[in-house]
């Protein structure tokens, strides 16, 4: 019943969000497609048909009391009894009063859903406007990020052409390379979010990216005096490249910042039926003046931002209380989840669940 009501809710939403914005479209001459605007269409349009069928379900269950009275007036006991000079007599048609009291009900459904559908519209208004300004703002930065990170890529290569093959810098330089690709697709994937694209779920190997990631993070590692122990796995996920690379730079970031000099990082893997289990374990104090399922709200914080006994080289992202709300996010949308599975004074670990590709479940 709930499977149903759901599709059923879901058809119609669409179907009255598609009718507004065609009405509104023969208006201004075209159809308004900011997805921001949509949204908060299809949140009003929802909220109303909610009310309208609490309103409806209530309505009925007053017409059911009626009916329910008129029928007990009808009994040959109630038609026989006794009636006082001081009762008063009302003689009604029960066909029209059924007629006045569904027409009356009706009314009364329809109204109250147009009357929310459009206070619901004036509430969302403002978030409709915050989410905008938000959306604009990422594609903004994200727009004039790509353009310098493509320059500075082209420079690279430039570099590299002019190196010698036995130049024992060669290397570096690719690697440098490889950096600016990594920061251009992760513009790139702001750019798409901040356009409202719908989500592709493409099938991205884990073995070459927790690969990456150990080699991105071991310069880091090397100038903390941290060990990076990275696992490998032939897993293959349903999320897109950067972004799983995200997620595992930032909690190998986390676990690095908080891992005190001469202590290990490791990272490993575990595949089930249909996910994939990414634990990334650090040698730190644990997770101290916060509820460990609070470090991935935004700007949260511990008691201290470092562990102690750890070489402060400024080599590391400054905590900002970003990384692992960002974790959380790319997370939640590929259909995982990310939370602390252990702390304490031995270290902490953090679990982060995906699904695997079809392709990969299916083996």
């Amino acid at each position: 019943m709930g499977v149903w009501w759901s599709s059923v809710h879901e058809v119609l939403v669409d179907r009255l969000t598609l009718g507004t914005d065609g009405v509104r479209g023969r208006v201004s001459g075209r159809r308004d497609q900011d997805p921001d605007r949509l949204a908060s269409r299809r949140s009003a349009v929802r909220i109303g048909l909610q009310v309208a069928v609490v309103s409806a379900a209530l309505v009925a269950s007053i017409i059911l009391l009626v009916v329910v009275y008129v029928v007990w007036q009808l009994t040959p006991e109630q038609q026989h009894e006794y009636h006082g000079p001081e009762d008063v007599h009302v003689y009604l048609d029960t066909i029209d009063l059924t007629i006045a009291v569904v027409g009356v009900g009706g009314f009364a459904v329809v109204l109250a859903g147009i009357a929310t559908w459009i206070i619901a519209r004036r509430a969302v208004r403002p978030i409709t406007e915050a989410s905008r300004m938000q959306r604009t703002f990422v594609a903004d930065a994200s727009h004039e990020l790509r353009t310098p990170l493509t320059v500075l890529n082209a420079r690279v290569q430039q570099l590299e052409l002019r190196m010698d093959a036995d130049d024992p810098r060669h290397g570096i330089v690719e690697e440098l390379q490889a950096d600016t690709r990594v920061l251009i697709d992760i513009v790139n994937d702001l750019l798409e979010v901040a356009a409202g694209r719908p989500g592709e779920h493409p099938m991205t190997p884990l073995g070459p990216e927790l690969a990456g990631a150990a080699n991105d993070m071991g310069v880091l590692a090397d100038a903390r005096g941290v060990r990076l122990d990275v696992g490998d796995s032939d897993a293959v996920v349903s999320l897109p490249s950067t972004q799983l690379r995200r997620c595992i730079v930032a909690l190998v970031d986390n676990a690095i910042g908080h891992t005190p000099t001469g202590g290990t990082v490791t990272v490993t893997t575990e595949r089930a039926e249909r996910w994939v289990a990414i634990r990334v374990r650090d040698e730190g104090p644990g997770i101290t003046g916060i509820a460990p399922r609070r470090v991935f709200d935004r700007f949260a914080h511990g008691n201290a931002a470092r562990a102690a006994g750890s070489r402060p080289t400024g080599t590391t992202r400054s905590g900002y209380g970003i990384g692992l709300a960002l974790v959380r996010d790319i997370a939640v949308r590929a259909g995982g989840e990310v939370r602390v599975e252990h702390t304490g004074a031995d270290g902490t670990v953090f679990l982060l669940r995906l699904p695997l590709a079809q392709r990969t479940a299916r083996t």
